[in-house]
């Protein structure tokens, strides 16, 4: 399968304009051969415009996710729609299960090959530290899996990568691709590249991060979005500009890795 993380510029609370971008992407990635697509977390308001995540807010049906779900039935292709800020009430009222019956969430979807919405993710751990996202934003609380081309893909957001438990929690739901959109920002480069090898090794999977490449007023994103297989080796990554990273990922992988280094087997509860 053919994986492409598509590590966009945005400019913060223009969700149209940033949609653009991102459907430019995934064409190009279409256009590529690429069967899955990832985009970043909020790239439609961008992270660090808290002041837009109210007046942007939609439901699940919404026109921005639905946008995002025309965009996978248009080009053919798995699309892991990085996350939108998700009107919780709005999800209910349309019959949505949500974790909260208001508020807003950090929302990430998959969407399958016919744009039908295959899973979704409400960011678990929202960050604190000179953020606004804990104070705006409902956790989610729900571990989802999707099977998408022999693989069962998992989805994480960002902050994420810090709880280690909840990356076992996906290993143990029998997930082989973890996909992390993120809005990673300067200085913590050592992190943002530590982090995600290590949940690849720690679950003998793929981890893939898409990050955000694009400057704020208040923070820079470091982009270096990667992909790494079941031993935590890069097979593709990027630099700190906007970009299209593009890997051959083989769920047999997996199952070989694991074969070949049955350490979860030997876990003890």
């Amino acid at each position: 399968m053919k994986l492409a993380l598509a590590q966009l510029d945005q400019e913060a609370g223009d969700v149209q304009g940033n949609v653009d971008r991102a459907a430019a992407a995934v064409a190009d990635a279409a256009s590529r051969g690429a069967d899955l697509v990832a985009l970043p977390e909020l790239f439609t308001v961008g992270y660090f415009a808290f002041e837009s995540y109210a007046r942007d807010a939609e439901g699940l049906d919404g026109p921005t996710f639905s946008r995002l779900a025309d965009l996978a039935a248009d080009h053919g292709v798995g699309l892991l729609a990085g996350s939108h800020v998700e009107d919780l009430a709005e999800s209910a009222e349309a019959g949505v299960d949500v974790p909260a019956a208001e508020g807003l969430a950090n929302t990430a979807v998959f969407y399958d090959r016919d744009g039908k919405r295959r899973a979704v993710y409400r960011k678990h751990h929202l960050f604190g530290y000179e953020s606004a996202e804990s104070r705006l934003l409902t956790p989610g609380d729900a571990v989802e899996t999707t099977r998408f081309e022999g693989f069962e893909v998992g989805v994480t957001t960002c902050y994420d990568l810090r709880f280690p438990e909840l990356y076992r929690e996906l290993a143990d739901a029998g997930a082989t691709l973890v996909l992390v959109p993120s809005a990673w920002p300067y200085p913590r480069v050592e992190h943002w590249t530590t982090l995600p090898r290590a949940r690849a090794i720690e679950n003998l999977c793929y981890v893939a991060t898409v990050n955000g490449a694009t400057e704020f007023e208040s923070a820079t994103l470091l982009g270096r979005s990667t992909v790494y297989d079941p031993w935590g080796t890069t097979l593709a990554s990027a630099g700190d500009d906007p970009a299209l990273v593009t890997a051959e990922v083989d769920p047999e992988r997996v199952d070989a890795v694991r074969e070949e280094f049955p350490a979860l087997g030997d876990r003890r509860e």
